[in-house]
């Protein structure tokens, strides 16, 4: 099967699919409160159906956060077909100037084989990842091996970074500069980006932004066993390789968690297997149904999105094209319409607007290192005015609607420049709510701001958080100062 770069389109019913099993997706999401920022399903080279929820869309690139691992690997099993290293190959024997002096015997045999498989030894994660002179190679050679080699999974995102660093010594480029021309530009993906740590390495086991199309080409290239266009970007062994199981997860049968993980892919029930990345990002290439599906999310559920995907889609695949539906196509363009991010729905505007006008209120420290916020209000929109570490940030807030703004914020992920839609509601004549979704990534945020003359609270909720996180900050007297 050849594909061109722009992946062609057809009906769901022309591939076999049902459009009233989309549609009945669709509404599993919604019923079920899962955050699904943008979805494409793939039948037979064929895009049967897509959708984003508005204010997201198809020009958005989405942070992939651990599905980056599976292109860290694929950059691997290219490289090995160039020659440039044998997964066979020892960790330590790339970094005689950073290894340490005392070489354990199963440091000693770690091998790009296992940082692959996520079967270093290792047992404990490297929380220290700041900036510092020592590098993250230094660290992660550093730390302890209790564990044969091969013998015991561990998730580990370091090891993906040592992949990527492995590749930067073996091929003297950035592993993102690496993929470029043999996989990004072949599958006609243009303006990627992905992080780099402070030594220039590229993280490589998160830090890549692709739009969903893009990811779709990517899972459609291995369903393909690596041809694109009549051109063999991966190895046939590589594909097969890379996507069966090598170490053992878990044993529990129902869990897409423990069926088997590969070479940074994990295996699935059902004969499928998943690039996957946190809050719902996956990548779900199922070979008996010839079928790809690609999810970007902000849901901490994805064993419950996931277990949606197998109940409601996965028993409708005919080997057959079906009738057409040109009433279910109609329901079902109705359901993605209606597929969207609701703006704050209350009052649009308050008689408080004309009193806080240009104020300023100096907020306490707090986890998100907002140190002053303010509005202007227009006619059509507001301008909220919030300065934290990074200096001013202005943000277009719309009343009862979606603005652009681009802003840096003190979290996780976001320290950057990054693209927001803001909208704004008043709650009561007091309480103002506005909500920012940082549109490229997993994270949305929900502000309630409660004015009582001279003091402003301020509750700040995300809707997803990691471990080290909160959810739900609280900032309390804070002080109003004339502007």
């Amino acid at each position: 099967m050849k594909l061109h770069c722009a992946l062609p389109r057809s009906t769901p019913e022309a591939q076999g699919i049902a459009s009233s099993a989309i549609a009945g997706f669709l509404d599993a999401v919604r019923d079920r409160g899962f955050e699904v920022h943008g979805f494409m399903l793939l039948r037979r080279g064929q895009v049967a159906a897509e959708g984003w929820s508005s204010p997201y869309g198809p020009e958005h690139p989405h942070e992939l956060y651990s599905m980056s691992k599976s292109f860290a690997a694929t950059a691997i099993g290219i490289a090995e077909a160039e020659g440039f290293l044998t997964l066979n190959d020892k960790v330590v024997d790339f970094f005689e100037d950073e290894r340490p002096e005392t070489i354990s015997p199963n440091l000693a045999a770690m091998t790009i084989r296992h940082l692959l498989m996520m079967g270093t030894g290792q047992t404990e994660a490297i929380d220290d990842w700041t900036p510092g002179e020592d590098g993250w190679v230094r660290r992660f050679l550093a730390a302890p091996v209790p564990n044969v080699p091969g013998t015991h999974f561990f998730y580990n995102t370091p090891a993906t970074y040592m992949l990527s660093a492995i590749l930067q010594r073996v091929a003297g480029q950035t592993l993102h500069d690496y993929l470029v021309p043999r996989l990004f530009a072949p599958l006609g993906m243009t303006g990627t980006s992905w992080k780099t740590c402070p030594h220039g390495v590229t993280v490589g086991g998160s830090g890549l932004r692709l739009t969903t199309e893009a990811i779709a080409k990517f899972g459609q290239l291995y369903l393909q066993g690596g041809e694109w266009e009549g051109r063999r970007l991966l190895t046939e062994a590589w594909v097969r390789e890379a996507t069966r199981f090598h170490i053992a997860n878990g044993s529990e049968p129902d869990n897409d968690w423990t069926q088997g993980y590969g070479y940074q892919f994990w295996r699935c029930r059902h004969g499928a297997y998943r690039a996957d990345g946190a809050f719902g990002q996956m990548c779900v290439v199922m070979p008996e149904q010839e079928a790809v599906l690609v999810l970007t999310s902000g849901s901490e559920d994805k064993h419950g999105l996931l277990n949606t995907v197998w109940e409601t889609l996965l028993p409708a695949f005919s080997p057959d094209a079906l009738a057409a539906d040109e009433q279910g196509n109609t329901a079902l363009a109705e359901r993605l319409r209606a597929f969207r991010f609701d703006e704050p729905q209350a009052e649009t505007a308050s008689p408080i607007e004309a009193v806080i006008q240009d104020r300023t209120y100096r907020m306490e420290p707090g986890h998100l290192q907002i140190e002053s916020i303010a509005w202007r209000f227009e006619d059509r929109h507001a301008i909220c005015v919030l300065r934290n570490v990074f200096g001013e940030q202005r943000i277009r807030l719309g009343r009862g609607s979606w603005q652009p703004s681009r802003v840096r914020f003190a979290a996780w992920s976001l320290e950057s420049e990054q693209p927001v839609e803001g909208s704004f509601s008043w709650q009561d004549p007091h309480t103002l709510e506005f909500r920012l979704l940082f549109v490229e990534t997993a994270f949305a945020y929900r502000f309630v701001c409660r004015l009582d003359d001279p003091l402003l609270s301020l509750e700040v909720t995300s809707n997803v958080c990691l471990e080290w996180e909160p959810c739900h900050v609280a900032i309390r007297g804070e002080r109003l100062v004339t502007a």
